[in-house]
């Protein structure tokens, strides 16, 4: 289930502008080989008036690119649908009809249906017929990821393949899997680290584990060579601490709401706190009391350190370990 509160569309549109050349050579091959690849501009986000709902509509994303060879140009409009809506179609033709009218340039279409259900196939065009003759026919490229099987992009050398398996069709059991080989193909592609942590976010956004799949994770994370591991191991960690940096926040926030300088002590405390209680749990089970209440005495600095080494822990008696040595004085 998709959580409301993750900018779905946002997020698509990042990578997607991103890496839009390897999201074509990936699922639209056939469009590069007449598309100049120096002529790529991403145009300001154009806003038109939805006038069956009244509400205003962005488009995701508008590509001003050049035919090969020549003097020409043309848009590809992408739209990403991360819930599934009816009639979609005739609306798309809208957003094509106001978009034509606009630029005045030949418009490639592409429809990107990102949600988990249902898995039927979308309709790929819009009509306006009678019993006598044909008025138009509004054709559009679709591309609908739950429909998509994860396993034949195991073997694509392609950033975008590693983020988007996140979205395909994937049976319950193997969303542990699913998520380790998106990490096994991600540091294999020798990205920045900007776009390390793009690929690596989205991942985390949609394939976010129970604590019982968190621990098949890491067994299948047990399974890569050393180096693809250790890469792995610091991409997990880069999570980590944006978990804690997101639970500090939804601290920090309760606390405001609590009020005054305490408030705002006991909101830090909090997400910290149980940020990193979350994570002990689901590495190594439960935690007594009084282990928490250490835990709760650590400085800042301590914390940080346990929120990194807990991926090493196996089960209770290493975490006693690591107190032992780590006593705050």
């Amino acid at each position: 289930m998709l959580n409301d509160r993750v900018d779905h569309d946002r997020i698509f549109k990042e990578l997607l502008q991103t890496f839009f050349i390897e999201f074509l050579e990936l699922f639209f091959p056939e469009v590069l080989s007449y598309l100049d690849r120096n002529s790529i501009v991403f145009l300001d986000k154009e806003i038109f008036t939805d006038v069956t709902s009244g509400e205003k509509h962005e488009v995701d994303l508008l590509v001003k690119v050049k035919f090969l060879g020549q003097n020409a140009y043309f848009l590809i409009h992408l739209e990403n649908q991360s819930v599934n809506r009816s009639k979609f179609n005739r609306r798309f033709f809208r957003y094509f009809s106001r978009l034509l009218d606009t630029h005045e340039l030949p418009i490639y279409p592409i429809a990107i249906f990102s949600y988990d259900l249902p898995k039927r196939a979308e309709i790929d065009n819009f009509k306006v017929e009678f019993p006598d003759f044909e008025v138009l026919t509004f054709n559009f490229k679709v591309l609908q990821l739950n429909r998509l099987n994860w396993k034949d992009y195991l073997n694509s050398h392609n950033p975008v393949a590693s983020a988007l398996m996140a979205k395909m069709d994937i049976k319950a059991e193997d969303r542990p899997k699913v998520k380790a080989e998106c990490l096994r193909l991600l540091v294999t592609l020798k990205l920045n680290p900007a776009k390390m942590q793009l690929i690596s976010g989205f991942v985390d956004t949609y394939l976010e584990l129970s604590a019982k799949e968190e621990l098949v994770f890491r067994q299948q994370l047990d399974k890569f060579l050393p180096k693809e591991r250790q890469q792995a191991m610091e991409i997990i960690t880069s999570w980590m601490r944006q978990g804690l940096q997101q639970g500090l926040q939804q601290g920090l926030e309760q606390g405001l709401e609590q009020g005054l300088q305490q408030g705002l002590e006991q909101g830090k405390e909090l997400g910290q706190k149980q940020m990193v209680l979350h994570l002990l749990k689901k590495r190594i089970g439960d935690i007594s009391e009084l282990t928490q209440e250490e835990i709760r005495l650590l400085n800042q600095e301590k914390l940080n350190d346990l929120a990194e080494a807990l991926f090493n822990f196996s089960n209770s008696e290493d975490l006693k370990k690591w107190l032992e040595l780590n006593k705050t004085s």
